[in-house]
């Protein structure tokens, strides 16, 4: 039996599992997708606008009031199979506050693709979202990326991409091994070879746009270790890195950092955006 850190497929399904140390996920599910009807309903530009053919190729956009604004790209997380934009385009609030227009994108999700195309699609985003910020007259060279869980894992494929000035990535899965070996992996179908190729920790970009590694302090061991080592492997080859813990929070209420227009992830996206801009 493969193995994984010495651990088989049922330690690595435990040790994957978010909701399981926490209680309350659904309720931060729910309270989330309320919290966004506001913002699609006072604020929201444009929804649904198609990337792709896909019935989930698809991004809503809010543009916030000054033209010249930089725009930050999120996509939700879910392990590649659950979750859709609106439920966390709550996110958007905090964006908005700071002055930064908010692209809330969504992907098809396994088993009706594969992680390949998934990722494709996370990349794809990047492109239509500049041609249209490009058409509405609004700056397409200033793209921050930001993402979590496997939001952040796909964000990570996109950092070498034209226009993208940084990221923040959230409680991400950096190396796809532990996955393709845990049951998660059913609908996904990954091979050793699908798994190393979309593998940010094994597939660094010769050029990557400066990076926040972020991850709740009180979350699962593996995804803080994961974080810590992609950030060391950004660093060791000489990249543009910050890590940083978020004390206090788990895999849930980590995002209200960034949906908060004080919340420390917030604040750190936007220093990243006028360090950088």
């Amino acid at each position: 039996m493969e193995r994984y850190r010495g651990m088989d497929r049922a330690a690595l399904d435990v040790a994957y599992n978010n909701r399981a140390v926490v209680p309350g996920w659904q309720d931060y599910l729910d309270r989330w997708a309320k919290e966004g009807k506001p913002l699609y309903a006072q604020q929201a530009t444009a929804r649904d606008l198609s990337y792709g053919d896909g019935p989930r190729q698809r991004l809503d956009l809010f543009l916030a009031a000054d033209d010249d604004a930089p725009t930050c790209l999120f996509l939700h997380g879910g392990y590649w199979q659950w979750n859709d934009k609106e439920g966390q385009a709550f996110v958007a609030r905090g964006l908005l506050a700071h002055g930064i227009n908010a692209a809330i994108g969504e992907y098809t999700l396994a088993p009706a693709a594969t992680m390949a195309a998934i990722c494709g699609e996370a990349v794809a985003q990047v492109g239509f979202l500049r041609r249209e910020l490009a058409a509405r007259g609004r700056d397409p060279d200033r793209i921050y990326l930001a993402g979590i869980s496997t939001g952040a894992h796909l964000m990570a494929q996109a950092l070498a991409e034209p226009g993208v000035r940084g990221a923040l990535l959230i409680s991400g899965i950096y190396d796809l091994e532990p996955i393709r070996l845990s049951s998660l992996n059913g609908p996904i179908g990954m091979d050793f070879a699908e798994a190393r190729a979309f593998s940010p920790l094994h597939q660094v970009p010769a050029e990557t746009a400066p990076v926040i590694v972020a991850y709740g302090s009180d979350e699962r061991p593996e995804i803080r270790r994961q974080s810590d080592d992609y950030a060391a492997v950004l660093s060791s080859l000489g990249r543009d890195v910050t890590c940083v813990p978020v004390p206090g929070c788990d895999h849930f209420s980590v995002l209200e950092q960034l949906s908060a227009p004080e919340g420390m992830l917030c604040k750190a996206l936007a220093s990243l955006v006028a360090r950088t801009s």
